[in-house]
C-alpha cells in the first residue's frame, strides 16, 4: 500500500503533488491545510485523512485522527515533539497503539523511530518560505514494514 503524506500546505497545493501522489491509496495531511477546496483537490487523487493545524481555526477538522491503512495503525496530529510527547498524545498512544505518528508544524522533514513508533513529518508543501526545502512523502507499507520516500517540490 502506498500512502501520500503532506503537511503545511497553508492553502497552496503545488501542481507537482498530483503527479507525485499518482497511484497512492490514501493521503494523510498533517495540518495547516488552508481552505477546504484544497482537501477536495487532494480527495480527487485519493481518500484523505486530515487534521486541524494551528492556522486552521475555521476548519471543521479534529485535532487528532486515527486511521488503519494496509493493516497499519496511523495517528495524525499537527504539533508533535517526538522527544517530549505531551500527556494528551501519550494518552492517544496508549489507547490506540499507533505504529506511525504523522505530524507537521515544523516545516522540516523528519523520521525517527522512538519506542517502536515511527514519528514522521513530510516537511512542508506550501509556498516557499525561509529557504527551507519543500517536500511531501510516500510511505510504502508492506509485509516487511514501512519504507519512507521524501519527494522534493
Amino acid at each position: 500500500m502506498k500512502i501520500g503524506v503532506i503537511s503545511d500546505t497553508h492553502g497552496f497545493l503545488d501542481p507537482k503533488v498530483s503527479k507525485l501522489f499518482a497511484g497512492v491509496d490514501h493521503i494523510l495531511h498533517g495540518g495547516d491545510v488552508g481552505p477546504y477546496p484544497l482537501l477536495a483537490e487532494l480527495a480527487a487523487i485519493a481518500p484523505v485523512t486530515a487534521v486541524l493545524g494551528n492556522t486552521d481555526t475555521w476548519l471543521q477538522l479534529k485535532l487528532t485522527e486515527f486511521v488503519e491503512l494496509g493493516g497499519r495503525r496511523f495517528l495524525v496530529h499537527h504539533i508533535v515533539n517526538p522527544h517530549a510527547v505531551t500527556d494528551d498524545l501519550k494518552h492517544h498512544i496508549v489507547e490506540r497503539k499507533p505504529e506511525v505518528i504523522v505530524f507537521g508544524h515544523t516545516h522540516k522533514a523528519f523520521h525517527e523511530t522512538l519506542g517502536g513508533i515511527l514519528y514522521f513529518n513530510p516537511g512542508y508543501a506550501g509556498r516557499q518560505r525561509f529557504e527551507l526545502e519543500r517536500s511531501v512523502a510516500i510511505l510504502h507499507c508492506g509485509p516487511r514494514g514501512i519504507r519512507h520516500e521524501f519527494k522534493p517540490l
